[in-house]
Order: structure tokens, then C-alpha cells, then sequence
């Protein structure tokens, strides 16, 4: 059987609904558990620690798989009650296999190219117990308090530090700063709407009198209650721009002045 034809699922620590396959020699497929750690290549330069979650030989139909970059572990970190539990609780809270892991794995377990890494200020470093590669991470700390895991590589002039920097964690001599992923935002629509106190005949009038001396502010202002003619639907700040010619700043200056009121 050739080497390519090995493959393994792995849970990446992101929030996307699906597993994703690598490619592993017929040495490693036979080493790896459920549950241990790999360290994996991800997008075009991003090198992310992944759970082993499943076992094949199935080529991946919509891509090519990549080869695993480093094994991580000696034994799992991961109990097959655990990886079942993190199932369940997926399906249950119609989440991803990656947030539950990340939220349930201690932040040092799933380094990654952006974790940020810091020395341990509690502890006393003995640099002759340190490794070369463990020596230089540690000086280049000292010169600056956090280096990202990619800033290290370069350091290094490694693809992956995960095993050195996993060594430095067990010496209890460096830190990982908890990063969060930045979850989905919806793209938020902004409406402007005329001020309450301005929705009377006198105090409108006197509004557009005030506005003589600003006559951009008063172009927005007529060609807000021009769309406001034309249809009852809110109006979005981007109609409005473009009825009044005018930019998002002086649009901003009414609301500041609280003649308009900017709302989502």
C-alpha cells in the first residue's frame, strides 16, 4: 500500500462546520490515536495544533490533502469519552466541533501561528537546563515581553516550534496569552431618522432658518424628508449620501448635533 493513500480527520480549534483531512505515512498512521495532537498546516502559511478524531484512506474529493507538519503528543491528550462528549455537545448546541474544543482544551494545549507567548514571571529560568532552540525563544522574550508563534519560527528558522514551545509549557517557563476568535458579525445597516423635537412645524422651521448658514447640512436635511416622501421605509445613511451628494462625515456632524438620529 502506497503512503499517500493514509489519511487522518483532525478537529482545527476554528469555528467551521467540518472536519478536515491530512495526509500521514504508514509510520504515523500506525502511531497516532484518537485524541493526540498534531501540529498542521492551515491556509497559506498558518500552522495550527488539530485533534485526531478519525482514521482512512480516503483521498478528500474537493482538495489535497497536506501532510501533517509534527505528531505532538506520545499519548492522547483526548479521551474517546471526551471526543464523544464534544460531539454531543456540537450537535446539541448547534456549534462547531473546533469552539467546543477550544473552549474545553486549556489555551497551552492548542498552540497555534497566533497564539501570543510570554515567559512565566513566577518562575526562576536556569539557562543551563535549557535545549539551544529553548534558549533562544527564552532571550528573544527577555528582549521582548510577547512574541507570536509565527515571530518565533523566523527566530528559529523553523516551519513549526510547536514541540519546542511545548517543551518551554511542561518547564512551566513560558506562558500562552488566551486569544478569542473573533466570531461572525452581521453587516449592520445604517438608518438615520429626524429627531423627535424637531417634528413640529415651529421647531423644523426654525431648524432650516439655522441651517441658511450651513448649506450642506441643509441640502441633507431637504433631501432626507424628499426620500421621506417618496416611500415609508426607514432611510438608510447610504440612500441619503447619495440623494444629498454629500459625505458620511457631514451626515455625522447632523447626528453629533443631534438633529438626526443614527440607529441600526
Amino acid at each position: 500500500m502506497q503512503d499517500s493513500l493514509f489519511f487522518i480527520d483532525v478537529i482545527l480549534p476554528v469555528p467551521l462546520e467540518r472536519l478536515f483531512t491530512y495526509r500521514v505515512n504508514q509510520k504515523e498512521y500506525e502511531y497516532l490515536k484518537k485524541g493526540m495532537r498534531v501540529a498542521v498546516p492551515f491556509g497559506k502559511s498558518k500552522i495550527y495544533t488539530a485533534l485526531v478524531y478519525n482514521f482512512h484512506q480516503n483521498h478528500p474529493e474537493k482538495y489535497e490533502a497536506k501532510d501533517i507538519h509534527q505528531i505532538l503528543d506520545e499519548k492522547p491528550i483526548a479521551t474517546k469519552t471526551q471526543l464523544q462528549l464534544w460531539t454531543w455537545m456540537s450537535d446539541y448546541y448547534m456549534c462547531t466541533l473546533g469552539e467546543v474544543i477550544r473552549a474545553g482544551l486549556p489555551s497551552a494545549f492548542l498552540l497555534e501561528s497566533e497564539s501570543i507567548i510570554k515567559l512565566n514571571s513566577d518562575e526562576d529560568i536556569e539557562n543551563s537546563t535549557l535545549k539551544d532552540d529553548e534558549f533562544l525563544v527564552v532571550e528573544a522574550l527577555q528582549y521582548q515581553t510577547s512574541l507570536k508563534v509565527d515571530e518565533i519560527c523566523n527566530i528559529l528558522d523553523k516551519k513549526t516550534v510547536l514541540p519546542v514551545l511545548k517543551r518551554l509549557i511542561d518547564k512551566n517557563i513560558i506562558i500562552i496569552e488566551e486569544t478569542l476568535y473573533e466570531k461572525y458579525k452581521p453587516k449592520l445597516v445604517r438608518y438615520v431618522r429626524l429627531n423627535e423635537k424637531y417634528t413640529s412645524e415651529d421647531a423644523l422651521n426654525s431648524l432650516l432658518e439655522t441651517l441658511k448658514r450651513a448649506p450642506k447640512q441643509s441640502q441633507i436635511i431637504l433631501s432626507y424628508f424628499a426620500l421621506s416622501s417618496e416611500s415609508k421605509k426607514p432611510i438608510k445613511v447610504s440612500e441619503l449620501v447619495k440623494r444629498s451628494e454629500a459625505s458620511s462625515a457631514q451626515i455625522r456632524t447632523l447626528i453629533d448635533k443631534s438633529i438626526l438620529e443614527e440607529y441600526y
